[in-house]
């Protein structure tokens, strides 16, 4: 990751390293980047929160991708309100990581070429009966079969990214797709 604080002080030279600490997450599973904390809004408007494995990642088109089962509360939550947020914390480059997410939930034939590659040890993580949150007896009184059927996939159009790097000198920055990621340098 970056070294030298110059390399922070020009807003695309940033807005590059966040997302490349981003895709990072995707091609090595050993990176902190790999298992963001997602936000959604309850339909009680409460906040909620939970990790997640980061699926894809694509600058260009300013998209994550998150594999999720249908009937979690996040995909509830999401399909009241489609605003989330993701928060990455990169502890050697000192880099916090806010994202501001509108998720469209993907599910069914949409889905089925990522169902087929996803590895067969993977797939109890889309089907356990009863459903993700609901209450159970005992901790181990669940089943986790595999259902394509319960497979969904959330693509989240990334509109705002907000930089933190926590060294010496703080430095902190926000894009927006709205300013088509210009940036602006915030007081940290």
């Amino acid at each position: 990751m970056c070294k030298n604080i110059t390399e922070f002080t020009n807003l695309q030279n940033f807005l590059d390293h966040g997302w490349s600490g981003i895709i990072r997450g995707v091609a090595d599973a050993k990176s902190p980047a790999r298992h963001p904390t997602l936000a959604t809004v309850s339909e009680t408007n409460a906040p909620e929160i939970r990790t997640v494995v980061l699926r894809k990642a694509n600058q260009k088109n300013s998209t994550i991708q998150i594999h999720t089962d249908k009937t979690s509360k996040k995909v509830r939550d999401l399909s009241i309100n489609s605003n989330g947020a993701l928060h990455i914390w990169l502890p050697k480059s000192r880099l916090q990581i806010r994202l501001n997410i509108i998720a469209k939930i993907q599910t069914g034939s949409d889905v089925k070429d990522l169902w087929d590659r996803v590895p067969e040890r993977s797939r109890i993580s889309y089907g356990t009966v009863p459903a993700p949150g609901t209450p159970i007896e005992t901790p181990l009184a669940y089943q986790q079969p595999s259902n394509s059927e319960r497979f969904a996939v959330l693509k989240c159009q990334v509109i705002k990214i907000e930089l933190l790097h926590l060294g010496l000198h703080h430095i902190r920055a926000q894009f927006s797709a709205s300013s088509d990621w210009k940036g602006t340098w915030l007081a940290p």
